[in-house]
This record gives structure tokens, C-alpha cells and sequence, in this order.
């Protein structure tokens, strides 16, 4: 069973950052999609951005601009560095990679809360 594991959050300012790390314990191959959700309490988890194995990236609305998403197919890491965060960013950030054989990982969620 291949674990992802996160790590970078914690409590920063509004206007701060942070930059989120998700690797996994052993090598995932033929990665098709990196991406990174959240769920903020009493909310549905929602996509926050997401990276294709061709390095296409996509992002959701409330994010463009500050939050930019990086992977490293052959090291099986996923990064989101979030810029100018906004109390609004405060969620459970979870990552996943989606591989070929519909091979689906989730890593256990990192806390990110912003003050104001």
C-alpha cells in the first residue's frame, strides 16, 4: 500500500506563505495527475489545483494568482506553494496522484490556518 505523506502547514498571517510537500514512502509509477484538495470545516473538500504528467496545470478560482502547484513525476512529490494567503485558505490540504490502472493515493492531510 503506497502512503503519501504531507507536510509544510501550520498557522501563518493573511498576506503570508507556505509551501505544502507530499511525497510518497515508495516510488509511484506512470502518475497521470498530481493534485491538491481541501476541506474546510463544514464544507465539501474541494480541488484546489491540479498537474498533469505533461506539466498542464489547472486552479481553481479562489487560488489563481497566489497558490502555484508543482510535481516531480519521477520523485512521486507533489508541491503547492501558497502565496498572499487569505483566512479563507484555512482548510485540511490533502494531496493526491492518480496513476495508470485507475490507482488512486490520498496522503492523510496537512492543517493550514490562516489568521487575520
Amino acid at each position: 500500500q503506497v502512503q503519501l505523506v504531507e507536510s509544510g502547514g501550520g498557522l501563518v498571517q493573511a498576506g503570508g506563505s507556505l509551501r505544502l510537500s507530499c511525497a510518497a514512502y515508495t516510488p509511484i509509477f506512470n502518475i497521470n495527475y498530481m493534485a491538491w484538495y481541501r476541506q474546510a470545516p463544514g464544507k465539501q473538500r474541494e480541488l484546489v489545483a491540479h498537474v498533469s504528467s505533461g506539466g498542464v496545470t489547472h486552479y481553481a478560482d479562489s487560488v489563481k494568482g497566489r497558490f502555484t502547484i508543482s510535481g516531480d513525476n519521477a520523485e512521486s512529490t507533489v508541491y503547492l506553494q501558497m502565496n498572499s494567503l487569505k483566512p479563507e485558505d484555512t482548510a485540511v490540504y490533502y494531496c493526491n496522484i492518480k496513476a495508470q490502472m485507475a490507482l488512486d493515493y490520498w496522503g492523510q492531510g496537512t492543517q493550514v490556518t490562516v489568521s487575520t
